[in-house]
């Protein structure tokens, strides 16, 4: 992939608020060339025919047809099916409630009632924000709550979505800042369209206390202004609606209690054209940027043409990476891919330098971030980027940025993981100053204190060598725990860029997991500054938070024991060798389905025993199987994850899709390896679920994976061959990956 312009911004302050001006961004889904479509990153070219779009160099078909947007909408998955582009900051789509866990992405596949359209979501998470300037079309007088609509009417593609409402039918589609809608008005009376500024999608609190600041400026053919939110993150969202033709009246309603942006409801009359055209565009910056992200991204009311190019921009990532296999297959691979590039979204202007932002590192570090490196590595490098401008920003790597800013949720720095492993594969060149300002930022994130970050306690992780409960608020295993894995990341980095103390200072701290690690009960636990074990003590006790006096994170003992990546060979020694290592692990599936204990913590779902798919701790345990020589019970637990808790309907995900990293796993998975320490390189091998995948490299090279006899009978493996080389161990090298070739899988019955 060509590099895209490199950042050459100064962070500034916008007057008088207070906010880090992001840097802007350079347009990333396809521009048109001669009435075909080049794409940016592989500069494929394919034409639309009808309801396909074939490539015309390759004589690929339509992948985005088997894309569901409305899996996980329904049960925790909490994605949207808005209509987007790849890593595009504005996915427009329906709204159906806010203000629980249940609406973190704004939309619930059963509700029968949509109450608007907003133009900003997140794909999966376990909290709500976004939802920002919601539209609602109707008749009549009165300002409805919302609209019913008919199921069998509501379709989701990549880049579109559509809906027929009670009295009217709404058409959508993306670009990468901005969104059109088609409004078709079949009900009688006026035809009107309530603009609000002061919707949102919130997980707690009330929409009333979302916008702390506002600006509108309302005319007959659209409106311009700018909201300071304050939710999950304190952000600036600036914006431009325009219509295709003039309102015969505008009127601001009332000031509800508590908000500060005002709702509009502009009125276009009972006769005249039943069809309107509306197009709204974003800006993080300001709505002079918005109008021109506007006019550099749809500056026609063609809406048409807007969804082709998003689908095309879609075809050429889903061809990235494609399956043989059946149709419910190639509905969960290619749905699988389409999240997993939902986001990091693009947040800087049209035009500009990339500036990525939505890293849910805790989850992203441990399968996705992997695979941008396999799939789009030079994407991988610009996030890489994005992370160390943020670092200059704040003054440490991001933890969970949106929109720009450090939410600081979850624990541990796991930005410093995926710069690590993006270095360690060698991209963008394994020593050029990327990387030695890269190490200098990693050491100081994680040795130096920052007053803005509120978990941060490095003088007592030192003093101790973990965390004492008694010490800190709450997580003190977790935190401990995944603290040593940042490190033992750094110790990495520092054999290449720092000194000889540096490289053992962080290599002890890898180590800090033993001071947990209770090897009476065989069990990570919480223990004191006196060195006592925490009393009383339940491993299946869950926890999250600091609220609460607990020691872990979205977990309990049971999951979090197995959480040493980095020294799987340390834990198995540890727990008393391979074979009581072996009966632990296999415990740990035929424990009691508990949920039980200091309050039931919603993102722990998915479960067989104690293992829980729906949350990302667990993801690698069970490639520990292959490296203690039970590659048999690594099969059976993968089918068994693939057949409960990867269904192509809205209900299918066991648990939230948490930024691609659910779908990573299932991507990763089906191919038959998983990165199970996701820095460095290497994949530990598993079972393949789906009979053949190819994904194109650079330099035009093909990696293919073949599963030789795969069946529902057929799921264990009888060997393994790379370009005819048998593989005798259980270890996949990404430099492998990379050369190109054919790694088969010969299935088996047991």
């Amino acid at each position: 992939m060509n590099r895209r312009c490199a950042f050459c911004f100064l962070v500034s302050l916008m007057m008088g608020s207070g906010w880090a001006t992001p840097p802007a961004q350079r347009i990333w889904h396809p521009v048109s060339i001669e009435g075909k479509v080049q794409n940016s990153v592989r500069g494929r070219t394919y034409e639309v025919k009808g309801d396909e779009a074939v490539m015309t160099d390759r004589g690929q078909t339509d992948l985005a047809r088997y894309v569901d947007p409305f899996v996980g909408t329904g049960g925790t998955g909490h994605t949207t099916p808005a209509a987007c582009v790849p890593l595009g900051m504005v996915q427009a789509g329906p709204d159906t409630g806010t203000g629980t866990w249940d609406y973190c992405g704004g939309y619930r596949y059963g509700d029968g009632k949509i109450v608007g359209f907003s133009q900003t979501h997140i794909n999966g998470t376990g909290r709500g924000d976004l939802g920002d300037i919601r539209i609602l079309p109707f008749t009549g007088r009165a300002v409805p709550d919302g609209l019913a609509y008919g199921k069998s009417s509501e379709k989701a593609s990549p880049g579109s979505y559509s809906v027929a409402l009670d009295g009217c039918e709404v058409d959508v589609a993306a670009a990468a800042h901005a969104s059109i809608y088609r409004i078709r008005y079949t009900g009688s009376g006026p035809r009107r369209l309530l603009v609000d500024c002061q919707w949102g999608i919130v997980s707690y609190g009330k929409v009333s206390e979302r916008v702390v600041e506002s600006e509108s400026k309302p005319t007959t053919r659209g409106m311009t202004g700018w909201n300071r939110i304050n939710q999950w993150v304190d952000r600036r969202c600036a914006y431009a609606v325009r219509f295709d033709r003039d309102c015969r009246s505008c009127e601001r309603l009332p000031l509800e209690e508590g908000n500060k942006a005002y709702r509009y409801v502009f009125d276009f009359g009972e006769d005249g054209p039943d069809t309107l055209i509306v197009k709204i565009a974003l800006s993080a910056n300001s709505t002079e940027a918005a109008e021109r992200n506007l006019a550099a991204e749809i500056p026609h009311w063609d809406i048409e043409d807007v969804a082709a190019k998003a689908r095309q921009a879609w075809n050429d990532i889903l061809n990235v990476a494609t399956i043989e296999g059946a149709e419910a297959e190639k509905r969960n691979w290619y749905t699988s891919l389409y999240h997993l590039y939902a986001q990091p979204n693009n947040i800087a202007d049209a035009g500009d330098a990339v500036f990525y932002t939505t890293f849910s590192c805790w989850d992203m570090f441990r399968a996705a971030g992997p695979l941008y490196t396999v799939l789009t590595p030079g994407l991988a490098l610009d996030f890489v980027d994005s992370m160390l401008e943020q670092g200059r920003r704040t003054g440490f790597l991001p933890i969970w940025t949106l929109w720009g800013v450090d939410n600081q949720c979850m624990i541990g720095t796991h930005s410093v993981p995926m710069i690590v492993d993006a270095c360690l594969k060698g991209l963008g060149g394994a020593y050029d100053s990327r990387w030695r300002e890269a190490y200098r930022q990693i050491r100081d994130t994680l040795t130096v204190r920052h007053e803005n970050r509120d978990k941060e306690e490095w003088e007592v992780y030192d003093r101790y060598g973990y965390y004492p409960f008694d010490l800190i608020r709450g997580e003190s295993v977790s935190r401990t725990l995944e603290c040593a894995y940042d490190d033992w990341c750094a110790a990495r980095m520092a054999e290449r860029f720092g000194t000889s103390e540096e490289v053992a200072f962080f290599q002890r701290r890898a180590g800090y997991w033993r001071n947990v690690l209770d090897p009476a009960l065989g069990t990570v636990r919480g223990k004191d500054s006196s060195g006592r074990w925490r009393e009383p003590f339940d491993p299946f006790a869950l926890g999250h938070g600091a609220d609460t006096a607990n020691d872990f994170t979205e977990g309990n003992a049971f999951q979090y024991t197995w959480h040493v990546m980095h020294d799987p060979r340390g834990l198995i020694a540890a727990l008393g060798g391979t074979a009581e290592f072996t009966r632990r692990l296999d415990a740990l599936f035929s424990q009691p389905t508990s949920t039980v204990g200091m309050g039931t913590v919603l993102d722990v779902t998915g479960l067989i025993g104690q293992y829980v798919h729906g949350n990302e701790p667990s993801h690698h345990v069970i490639y520990f199987y292959p490296q203690i020589g039970r590659p048999d019970a690594a099969a059976e637990r993968i089918r068994e994850v693939f057949d409960r808790f990867y269904l192509p309907k809205p209900d299918g995900l066991c648990g939230n899709d948490d930024c691609g990293q659910m779908s990573a796993w299932y991507l990763f998975s089906a191919m038959g390896f998983y990165p199970f320490n996701p820095c460095g390189g290497d994949y530990i091998l598993g079972a393949p679920q789906v009979p053949r995948v190819t994904v194109r490299l650079a330099g035009g090279k093909t990696f293919t994976v073949i599963a030789r006899g795969l069946s529902r009978e057929n799921k264990y493996v009888r060997s393994i061959t790379l370009n005819g080389r048998r593989i005798t161990g259980c270890v996949l090298r990404h430099a492998d990956i990379l050369a190109g070739g054919e790694l088969v899988f010969e299935m088996r019955r047991k």
